[in-house]
């Protein structure tokens, strides 16, 4: 399979079966809600890059189904009165990126419990599975993302959505340093800039797991399921 390391496409013919078994596999969708995409002036934490991924990430999701794969969506969602963020200990990023992007209008409203800007805008499925305690920036913290995982017997995840070099690129550590496996789909991540998610990329298929198109993951699976039904 088509694997991308330091940026650069490399077939590999083996040595990672055990990351692209789809019977151990869940697909990990990070923060496609309106807080980072709704094209308003007033959405709290614009991500205009990630808007040109819902569409694709549906589409991958409608196959993922049809093999059996679980998806996770995970989603932020913070306690009115801001105790988790602006009236605690406040998130660093809503210090340090305006310094690059400048002021973010209406930030103070982001994830905020039972407001709009939590509703995602990729397609979830009745049968899909939801976390929604994420209040930084890795699916992990403060989730029960892995107490979900761990009984679901999944040893794979694939993780799609934004940022790339934000919450993917933590989530993607944290799940290797809790033992997964760790699989990004490029094609279905943005990150801030080009620059930036071409570093999380590279990072990721250095020290995390693999990079791959989602379209090639997707032939793997369907290839091993030909098999499996074969035998």
């Amino acid at each position: 399979m088509r694997i991308f390391v330091y940026g650069q496409p490399r077939d590999t013919e083996s040595g990672f079966e055990d990351y692209l078994d789809p019977a151990k596999t869940a697909v990990i969708s990070i923060d496609m809600h309106r807080g980072h995409l709704d094209p308003s002036p007033d959405c709290p934490c614009p991500a205009p890059r990630a808007r040109e991924i819902v569409a694709p990430i549906d589409s991958f999701h409608d196959r993922v189904r049809a093999l059996g794969v679980p998806i996770i969506h995970v989603r932020s969602v913070l306690r009115r009165g801001g105790f988790d963020d602006i009236n605690g200990i406040s998130s660093a990023w809503r210090r340090t990126f305006p310094l690059h992007v400048g002021e973010i209008p209406n930030s103070a409203a982001h994830a905020i419990e039972g407001s709009p800007w939590t509703e995602f805008v990729t397609r979830v499925a009745p049968d899909d599975l939801i976390v929604e305690t994420k209040r930084r920036l890795s699916a992990f913290y403060p989730t029960d993302l892995d107490f979900l995982l761990r009984n679901m017997r999944v040893e794979t995840i694939v993780l799609n959505g934004g940022f790339t070099d934000c919450c993917v690129l933590n989530t993607a550590f944290d799940a290797s340093n809790h033992n997964y496996r760790v699989v990004v789909a490029r094609d279905l991540v943005r990150g801030t800039d080009d620059n930036l998610e071409a570093a999380a990329l590279a990072m990721v298929s250095l020290h995390l797991g693999l990079v791959t198109e989602s379209a090639d993951l997707l032939a793997e699976w369907e290839r091993r399921k030909a098999g499996q039904n074969a035998a």
